[in-house]
């Protein structure tokens, strides 16, 4: 009964962990999926069948979570700021805040009767019960967040590497001759293999520009949207070289240069800060073992003499 009790409470917690995965897949992620199955099975019915029938499941948990997001908005919640957040780790949906506080609950809820269950099958007393239910269910809420946040900071860690190398390709192409609009939409083409997320953000910004967006409004978007201080540094600097006709190539140059001598200077205090992080694994793993091999002897040395001695 141990074992049964043990099995079911870990697959109930896969299966809300899958679904999570799921549900937090980013659009570009699912349509390529939809295109891999595509190219991959043959076009029969049968196929095309299931295919959509997968397509609606997942429709119909997505809408069942986005059902209790809307509870959420109703409550009151922060959901401007997490809003922004989303959008910052990559998720451009207006679903997405629904989304993510559905998912919120779901797992709180499921975790949390996940908690009262298997203290009921253990004989666990009541304190302990609900001790267990309130740590899981915090668990399941906190959790997305984490998520979330941990995206956002990879994301704009990558857009902050790559971002030099877009600036050089950037000038390169404004020095050649090139208008900004379609500097951009180039750097986007090029910059696609180093950073994906980069060449989304400038690909964005070319659609709004030709969506009737003023060019400034879409730049103060692409900063707004990263969440990066680079890049809101680039803006900035666009914007003025615009607003007061100032060569683009040459302000573009400089920032490029400034923004290498950052990541220049940033490799040289993640190189610097090796020294202490090093500590604490000498510390706690290597000075042991050496402490074990060269006063082992003398150790048990002593140990016989007093031995002998007695």
């Amino acid at each position: 009964m141990t074992y049964l009790v043990g099995t079911l409470a870990g697959l109930c917690v896969t299966l809300i962990l899958v679904a999570l995965y799921e549900v937090a897949t980013s659009p570009a992620r699912a349509v390529a999926r939809e295109l891999m199955e595509i190219r991959t099975h043959d076009p029969s019915p049968f196929g095309s069948v299931s295919r959509r029938r997968r397509q609606s499941n997942k429709q119909k948990l997505r809408d069942v979570i986005s059902m209790l997001g809307e509870r959420v908005e109703r409550g009151g919640f922060d959901l401007d700021g997490w809003a922004k957040r989303l959008v910052q780790a990559g998720y451009w949906s207006p679903e997405a805040p629904k989304v993510f506080f559905g998912t919120r609950i779901a797992l709180t809820a499921g975790l949390a009767f996940t908690g009262l269950t298997v203290g009921a099958l253990f004989d666990v007393r009541l304190l302990g019960v609900l001790i267990i239910a309130v740590w899981l269910g915090g668990l399941g809420w906190l959790a997305p967040s984490w998520y979330v946040l941990r995206r956002f900071h990879l994301r704009r860690k990558e857009i902050q590497g790559a971002l030099a190398d877009a600036l050089d390709l950037l000038v390169a192409c404004v020095e050649a001759g090139m208008g900004l609009n379609q500097a951009l939409v180039r750097v986007a083409e090029e910059i696609r293999n180093i950073s994906l997320s980069l060449a989304e953000e400038l690909a964005m910004v070319n659609l709004e520009i030709r969506a009737g967006t003023a060019r400034d409004l879409a730049l103060r978007n692409l900063a707004e949207r990263t969440g990066c201080d680079d890049v809101e540094s680039l803006v900035s600097m666009l914007v003025q070289t615009e607003r007061f006709g100032t060569s683009v190539g040459r302000a573009l140059r400089v920032q490029a240069h400034t923004l290498r001598q950052k990541r220049r200077q940033r490799a040289e205090e993640a190189a610097a800060k090796t020294t202490i992080k090093l500590v604490f694994p000498l510390v706690l793993f290597v000075f042991p073992a050496l402490f074990v091999v060269v006063l082992g002897p003398a150790v048990l040395q002593v140990i016989e003499a007093l031995a002998g001695v007695q």
